[in-house]
């Protein structure tokens, strides 16, 4: 018989019975054991019908339906046949309070069975009602029995056992409601029964303590009631279920049940304000205790729902950074580390769990993007699985269907594994489920991603492929080619190449290298790349390339060896170019700094191995500032160029001369072959630079220029190293333009102690103005003809604190060097103004018209020089035509615009302009007539020879004559004999000065001689 029949059959049979228990009161103890034994018996019946995985608590069940039955049935023989009346306590209660801790075990096995002891949640929710209506019962049920004077303690114990007995009863029962989940037809049949035995419970004992109650009335229906939903509970197929554990997701609490729990908080105070309204507060200690466990219980569940929010809250977010993190992943490795991350993440900490993901082939033909999550036994799992996911029995699995990575390739199910505890996966099921569909999304969009670019990739490769520069080649084992790109026919000259020996595009004089090459790669020895080899094109040009292999002979769409080759014909070029620059001077061709120093310590390593000398000699040129002034800086390459070739001509081939500097060159004899040759080679760069050279000027013109240098001389065996070698020679260079020029000098130890001296002097020129140092002297310039004083020169001595006084010529040129001549040129102007304005104030010096002051060219370039000479004139309350400023002719040629606007400009103002030293430059005389100048004074070197030399006397007669045309006043310098005065002013020379009139003297010994008008001696 079906199960459905016998629910039917049953529920029939309790009707009947009923009706009889209800109709003939006369039988009703008879029926109403009936009606019981048959509850008990068809739970029986429904255990062995359904065979549940756990019986006990049917039989349990069964066993409460009979206790409470022969209860029953003890109180009516009782009462019934021995007369008793109202028999309490008896035997009989002994079977009705053990129906209690039975049916409390019952519902306790059906709690655990089906969603543990964990779910605290649910315990919470069940306590707070049972708490309420606890004190309910307390309070109208226990507390009438507890304050009952007139009942012995053991009938008060037995009275207050029914209410705890309901009380208990209760609290399973409302657990087991809040347990969650789905709700099988026999849980809801046996919540029916068992509500009805706690209503009826209830009202029986309102009508006791009442005195009411009668056997036979409605509340008896009750217990009937009570009687068949245990049975029909378990005559219910379903009631397999109730000891079938159950996942359960852990929500939030719904209205109902916050509706429920809020209810239950305020029956105690409701108690209290019924009590209160009574008149009398009885229960004020049971009230406050329930008040107060039903504050913590809710205090409890709200601290739970506060702790589930923020566990709620915190996997929100690992989902949506793991959301970030699989949007920018660009493979499927990189997305299953983001899912690993975030499980990792929402796992609470301390939670013992095993994550395992895994990628296996599908069958063909499934269909792809497809994902499924659930619970799974890890026992039925893969053998390979289970050993990863360790001794957990649950597991939340995760799988998605993804496309292969070619068209060709079959499906790939990507599984993802999470065990753990029940609970953890009950409230992680939710987060699971959405990292898996984000993980199939992000996985769906990798192999779209993929499949995209690889398509784009082919189209790219193929266009890139047709218009690369590289020569592209596959190669087959028999080294054939049978594949090459068109860039072929640029670099070859030829697209013939399919079938062709990949060897005769390659020089003899390389086929081994190109054969070494391909065995290398097909040996699986690696890849070769950059193998410098020479190729032959198609009009037999011998060419650089750079071939590289690879072996992609397990491609199916290769097939062979990819030789690629690459023209680095111009590259190698461009190369040694480079590398020539670098170590070569770009204006003479010579080596440079860099290489002559490199050759320098090879040579010196080499000769102290061979126990030889090594020499080095410094040419620097003398003058050459004045050749660039005056013509020029491209007259100055010429002139460096011719330099460079004669020095090399000089030394011969096997020695290394290089350019240094600007003017200044190096020879390096890296073998001494004998005494006195490195000096004879000093001797001869000395003689063959001191033969005029010829250049060309910027307007074509021609010029006669001296390249005369200044050589120093030094060999490692006067030094122990390259750096003292090379200071040696510098020291010895600068020794020989110390020696006046135009020579060489080879280092000795006394030419470091000059240099030394040198360079105090040059530190000790910075402090000279400053420290009151400079002295002036002056020279009269006389008028010729008449013999009287016209003005006079200002020159400048040093006088140094230990030296002495010290003439221009031994400071003049440092001062030159270090640029302490504008602060000197400045303090001469100043000094020589002032004086002459006072000497003009006087009546031995009211006569003079002029005083003449050198400025040299780096004082007048020096910006705001003009201005200087204003603001001198307007201190010294000076007339601007007293003043003579002398400038050399290479002055007035070199950056000619800037400098003769500046010239005009102090003309303008009224100062004169003289040409010093006329004569003695490169320039032309026709720029007399164009140069912004008043005077032009012949140099001491044309004079000394005028009484001697007709060709002399010519030249100087022909500039006086010249002058005289242009309208330029004439100082001959260097007057120091009766005879020069003579022939001077016989050629219509106008001034002159010199010893014959005077030696440069002192400010006192120059105001003496205004009054004598006769020379004094002076230093």
């Amino acid at each position: 018989m079906s199960a459905s029949r016998i629910q039917a059959c049953f529920g029939a049979w309790i009707v009947a019975l009923t009706t009889v228990f209800y109709l003939l009161p006369q039988y009703s103890m008879y029926t109403w054991a009936t009606i019981g034994l048959s509850a008990a018996a068809m739970v029986l019946v429904g255990i062995r019908l359904h065979q549940p995985s756990r019986r006990l608590p049917w039989y349990l069940l069964s066993a409460v339906v009979a206790s409470f039955t022969l209860g029953d049935t003890t109180y009516n023989v009782l009462t019934d046949f021995l007369g008793i009346a109202n028999p309490f306590p008896s035997v009989a209660d002994v079977f009705y309070l053990i129906v209690y801790p039975m049916l409390a075990g019952a519902l306790l096995i059906f709690i655990r069975a089906r969603s543990g002891t964990d779910n605290r949640a649910a315990l919470l929710d069940a306590l707070v009602p049972t708490a309420g209506l606890g004190l309910l019962s307390y309070v109208f049920l226990i507390s009438p029995y507890v304050h009952d004077t007139d009942l012995t303690f053991l009938e008060k114990a037995v009275s207050t056992s029914y209410p705890l007995g309901d009380v208990l009863a209760l609290a399973m029962f409302a657990r087991l409601l809040t347990a969650g989940g789905r709700k099988p037809v026999a849980l809801t049949v046996l919540v029916v029964g068992v509500s009805s035995l706690l209503v009826t419970d209830v009202v029986y004992g309102l009508r006791q303590l009442a005195g009411t109650w009668h056997v036979g009335g409605p509340v008896d229906a009750g217990w009937v009631l009570f009687y068949t939903a245990i049975a029909m509970s378990a005559l219910h197929p379903s009631m397999r279920d109730l000891t079938f554990t159950e996942r359960v997701t852990q929500t939030m609490a719904g209205g109902r049940r916050l509706a429920m729990m809020s209810i239950a908080a305020l029956i105690a105070p409701a108690v209290l304000f019924i009590e209160d309204l009574g008149g009398e507060v009885k229960d004020a200690p049971m009230i406050a205790t329930a008040s107060g466990v039903m504050f913590l219980l809710v205090m409890a569940r709200v601290s739970g729902l506060m702790q589930s929010q923020r566990e709620t809250a915190a996997r929100e977010k690992a989902l949506r950074l793991t959301g970030a993190d699989l949007v920018a992943a660009s493979s499927v490795s990189q997305a299953g580390s983001a899912l690993q991350k975030a499980v990792a993440e929402i796992v609470p900490a301390g939670e013992d769990h095993r994550f395992f993901m895994r990628g296996v082939d599908a069958d063909p033909g499934t269909p792809t993007g497809t994902m499924h999550t659930g619970l799974v036994w890890v026992a039925d799992l893969p053998a390979a699985v289970r050993t990863e996911l360790g001794a957990f029995e649950w597991a939340l699995r995760g799988e998605s269907i993804a496309a292969g990575r070619t068209d060709d390739s079959v499906p790939r199910r990507h599984q993802v594994y999470l065990a753990g505890s029940d609970e953890l996966l009950a409230s992680l099921e939710p987060s699971f489920e959405a990292l898996m569909a984000q993980g199939t999304m992000a996985v769906e969009r990798i192999n779209l991603t993929d499949e995209v670019n690889r398509r784009s990739s082919e189209d790219y490769f193929r266009a890139l492929i047709q218009s690369a520069s590289d020569v592209i080649l596959i190669v087959g084992d028999d080294e054939t080619i049978r594949y090459a790109s068109p860039s072929a026919l640029p670099v070859f000259g030829r697209t013939d190449l399919v079938g062709m020996p990949v060897s005769r595009l390659i020089a003899g004089t390389d086929h081994a290298d190109l054969a070494h090459l391909l065995d290398q790669v097909r040996g699986g020895r690696g890849t070769r790349d950059g193998v410098d080899l020479t190729a032959i094109s198609g009009d037999d040009l011998l060419l650089q390339v750079e071939v590289s292999a690879r072996d992609l002979r397990d491609d199916p769409a290769v097939d062979g060896l990819v030789v690629t080759i690459r023209d680095v014909t111009e590259r190698r070029r461009l190369e040694s170019d480079l590398a020539h620059q670098a170590f070569h001077d770009a204006l003479t061709g010579l080596a440079n700094r860099a290489l002559f120093q490199n050759r320098l310590e090879h040579a010196a390593t080499y000769a102290a191995e061979r126990r030889h000398e090594v020499a080095v000699l410094f040419v620097d040129l003398d003058d050459f500032k004045e050749v660039n002034d005056s013509l020029g800086h491209a007259a100055g390459d010429q002139l460096l160029t011719t330099v460079g070739r004669r020095i090399t001509e000089s030394v011969g081939p096997t020695s290394t001369v290089a350019r240094t500097g600007g003017d200044e060159f190096a020879v390096l004899i890296d073998h001494v072959g004998g005494d006195g040759e490195a000096e004879r080679v000093a001797e001869l760069i000395v003689a063959v630079l001191a033969q005029p050279i010829e250049v060309t000027d910027a307007t074509g013109a021609t010029h006669l220029v001296n390249g005369a240098a200044s050589v120093g001389l030094a060999t490692s065996a006067e030094a122990s190293g390259i750096s003292e070698l090379l200071r040696r020679a510098d020291v010895a260079m600068y020794g020989a333009k110390t020696e006046g020029k135009n020579t060489w000098q080879r280092y000795q130890d006394q030419m470091h102690e000059a240099m030394l001296r040198r360079l105090e002097m040059r530190s000790a020129l910075n402090e000279a103005v400053a420290g009151d140092q400079m002295r002036l002297r002056f020279q009269p310039i006389v008028d010729l003809p008449t013999g009287e004083v016209a003005g006079l020169e200002a020159l400048v001595r040093w006088q140094h604190p230990a030296r002495g006084l010290l003439g221009p010529n031994e400071f003049i040129e440092l001062s030159e060097e270090n640029g302490s001549v504008v602060a000197i040129g400045g303090w001469v102007l100043r000094e020589a103004l002032r004086t002459f304005a006072d000497w003009r104030r006087t009546e031995a010096g009211s006569g003079m018209r002029y005083v003449s002051v050198n400025v040299s060219a780096r004082q007048f370039r020096t910006p705001g020089f003009v201005d200087e000479v204003r603001t001198v004139l307007a201190e010294t309350a000076a007339q601007p035509e007293w003043l003579l400023l002398e400038v050399t002719e290479s002055l007035v040629l070199h950056d000619a615009d800037q400098v003769w606007r500046d010239l005009r400009e102090l003309r303008a103002m009224g100062v004169r302009i003289a040409i010093d030293d006329f004569g003695t430059g490169y320039s032309s005389l026709s720029y007399l007539s164009q140069m912004p100048v008043d005077v032009l004074k012949i140099d001491k070197s044309f004079i000394d020879d005028i009484l001697d030399s007709r060709q002399q006397m010519a030249l100087v007669e022909t500039i006086v004559n010249l002058a005289r045309t242009l309208e330029l006043s004439v100082v001959a310098e260097g007057i120091e004999l009766d005879g020069h005065r003579v022939a001077l002013t016989e050629m219509g020379c106008s001034y002159g000065q010199g010893y014959l009139f005077s030696k440069p003297i002192t400010t006192d010994e120059f105001q003496q001689y205004l009054l004598t008008k006769s020379p004094t001696v002076s230093r």
